[in-house]
């Protein structure tokens, strides 16, 4: 059963029951709010896969989720999305860009992959996680959506922009799991885990990667 506009609270972990491919969140923030002439609750909800967002209660089909710590990993962090991004920004993203620009947060990885103080398991099974964005068309959209933080990122992208921003994200993404191979040399039994779960595209990256530590 979905959760009642009166039954939020901050740091409540949720789901969306329409979009589950964005994971956990941690609802960071309330307002209450009169909608249609009724009580409502904005709800600012930051999810594993996607980042901020923020949803009207009465709509949002939210339902509520166990998790641990990767659930709401990115919540001690500063803005690691577009849409995080323009909402720092007093003059939206194409305003100032004295924070991080938009080819920063679409060129960045993730925290769940790079944040020292997760394990090394942690950062390694999200970093090979990252593997399932292939550059296809669907998966191309699909890392931009997750990226971006917005639903539909052809609206702020050209094609060509995409896909040179996914580029840059990939090399970014290889050169991160050839580090974190080599920090692993002497746990072989975590990086061997790790691949039993693994996706063949993953595996293969680290074929590919293991040739290139030192």
């Amino acid at each position: 059963m979905g959760m009642t506009a009166i039954a939020f609270k901050m740091g409540d972990k949720v789901r969306s029951s329409k979009r589950p491919e964005w994971g956990v969140g941690s609802i960071m923030k309330l307002e209450a709010i009169t909608f249609q002439g009724k009580t409502d609750q904005r709800i600012y909800v930051r999810f594993a896969a996607v980042g901020m967002k923020t949803l009207l209660a009465s709509a949002a089909d939210l339902i509520p989720a166990e998790g641990g710590d990767d659930d709401v990993l990115t919540a001690i962090h500063r803005p690691t999305t577009l849409t995080d991004v323009e909402k720092a920004k007093e003059g939206g993203w194409l305003g100032s860009i004295e924070r991080r620009g938009p080819e920063e947060v679409m060129t960045s990885l993730p925290p769940a992959a790079t944040d020292p103080f997760l394990s090394m398991k942690k950062r390694l099974e999200h970093t090979l996680a990252l593997y399932r964005f292939d550059g296809t068309p669907g998966r191309l959209i699909e890392w931009a959506v997750a990226q971006s933080g917005v639903d539909d990122p052809m609206t702020r992208f050209n094609r060509n922009q995409i896909e040179q921003f996914f580029q840059r994200w990939k090399f970014a993404l290889d050169a991160h799991l050839i580090s974190l191979l080599g920090e692993l040399r002497r746990d072989p039994e975590t990086l061997q885990a790790a691949l039993a779960k693994a996706s063949q595209a993953a595996q293969r990256a680290v074929q590919r990667a293991q040739s290139m530590v030192k």
